[in-house]
């Protein structure tokens, strides 16, 4: 089934913010009569829905922060009564319990329309074979995408993660067009692909929808060289829907928001103040037509930026530029801040190496220790101890002086660095544990 739901995706403005106006006041008012927590911390600030009289009013309305949801875990949050919600998903729960996300039909009904809007502004279509390689279950990945795949009228393969043989033969087989997964997982496939003399390019596959972790173009770069597959960011949150709040385009130059239905911000990460267009600051979003759980005014902790100009494409949503970092991921070291993603764009401009990496920290005494694993191609590898050496310490070079510190730099051999299907482990921080 073939749906212009894309049709959202290129109305004028003023149209557009007054959609966002007034289902903002809707949400407002209806988090405000149903959940303890917003009107307690509305109360608090000062601020009914009654007060917003502009989208720029927003700003006064206090944040919603992950703890809260664990603070109200598991359904404390929830704006419809329990007997209306119809999915549960829930996070990992690696740093505490879980977060507990909720949809009723017509969440779901939403869900599946912004993946829709996703896999059109990709260029994915009903004739499309699209192997769905997120993680089905609690994790939003694989059945957000797999419902807007199957609304859209493509043939899903709902393959979920890991079984990396298995994902390459069926790949093949069944005459694979486009794929969703994580870029780091998708970049061992395409490196097994070659290690066993099947290369992804050779196969039918051309597209892929890209997401759940941070990436750099440098990876998009590695990642369309090595497999041929025109590879495109997408973006999502569990707490916000899943999958399904911005996509790249055509274009390639930033990411829509489907803001009829997520209202972005940006903010300064340390004050909370709204920043203007351009600004790189944390992303904070405002669900204005969810229903189970719309929170109001969420702190992402990813950092980005929005712009406004319309698109070669056509679409005049607002774009936020790929996520470069999250605010807490940032590490401490010596007094450095250092962002795990900065290493990674650091590794690919460096010949012979791979994005494979692991940042150990530990700490003698008073003093953090840095340790960066890295993985080095196979040619690489077998070099001479001489050619290794040169290697191990261009790479100390080039960190210490994008931070000022020294690391120690350790090469290791090809597929040695653990590998993920899900969102890949780039630090190890033993220092709590000296």
């Amino acid at each position: 089934m073939r749906e212009d739901l894309f049709l959202k995706d290129f109305l004028d403005r003023d149209s557009l913010r007054q959609i966002q106006l007034v289902r903002l006041r809707e949400t407002l008012e209806r988090v405000y009569e149903r959940v303890p927590f917003y009107r307690q911390s509305f109360d608090a600030a000062g601020v009914k829905p009654s007060h917003l009289k502009s989208l720029d009013d927003l700003r006064h309305f206090p944040f919603t922060l992950k703890n809260d949801l664990r603070d109200h875990y598991p359904f404390g949050l929830f704006a419809t009564d329990l007997a209306d919600v119809v999915r549960i998903h829930a996070s990992s729960g690696t740093t505490g319990k879980p977060t507990v996300v909720g949809y009723t039909q017509e969440d779901i009904r939403i869900w599946s329309e912004v993946m829709v809007r996703t896999f059109q502004c990709i260029g994915i279509g009903p004739e499309d074979v699209v192997q769905n390689a997120y993680g089905y279950g609690l994790f939003t990945g694989g059945l957000g995408a797999h419902y807007g795949l199957e609304r859209l009228g493509c043939k899903v393969i709902p393959m979920s993660g890991g079984n990396t043989e298995k994902q390459l033969l069926v790949m093949q087989d069944f005459g694979v067009t486009a794929i969703c997964s994580t870029p780091s997982y998708f970049l061992h496939l395409a490196e097994v692909a070659e290690h066993n003399g099947t290369p992804i390019r050779k196969t039918k596959l051309r597209r892929g929808a890209f997401g759940a972790e941070p990436w750099s173009n440098a990876m998009r770069q590695r990642i369309e060289a090595i497999s041929g597959v025109s590879a495109f960011d997408i973006y999502g949150l569990s707490e916000v829907i899943g999958p399904g709040v911005s996509s790249e385009c055509s274009a390639k130059d930033g990411l829509h928001v489907f803001e009829d239905h997520f209202y972005p911000e940006i903010i300064d990460p340390d004050n909370g103040e709204v920043l203007p267009e351009g600004s790189e600051g944390e992303l904070v979003f405002t669900m204005i037509t969810k229903q189970a759980l719309p929170l109001i005014r969420y702190r992402t902790r990813d950092i980005a930026s929005l712009r406004y100009g319309k698109c070669t494409c056509g679409r005049t949503l607002v774009r936020m530029d790929r996520v470069s970092h999250r605010s807490d991921d940032m590490l401490i070291v010596r007094g450095v801040n250092l962002f795990p993603s900065q290493i990674e764009s650091l590794l690919l401009e460096v010949e012979g190496t791979t994005p494979y990496y692991l940042i150990v920290l530990t700490r003698s005494g008073a003093l953090d220790n840095l340790e960066v694993k890295v993985e080095v191609t196979p040619a690489v590898f077998s070099d001479e101890i001489r050619g290794l050496e040169r290697l191990r310490e261009t790479l100390h070079e080039r960190i210490k002086s994008l931070y000022g510190l020294s690391a120690k730099v350790t090469l290791v051999e090809p597929g040695s660095i653990e590998r993920s299907a899900g969102k890949a482990k780039r630090v190890m921080d033993l220092r709590g544990q000296a």
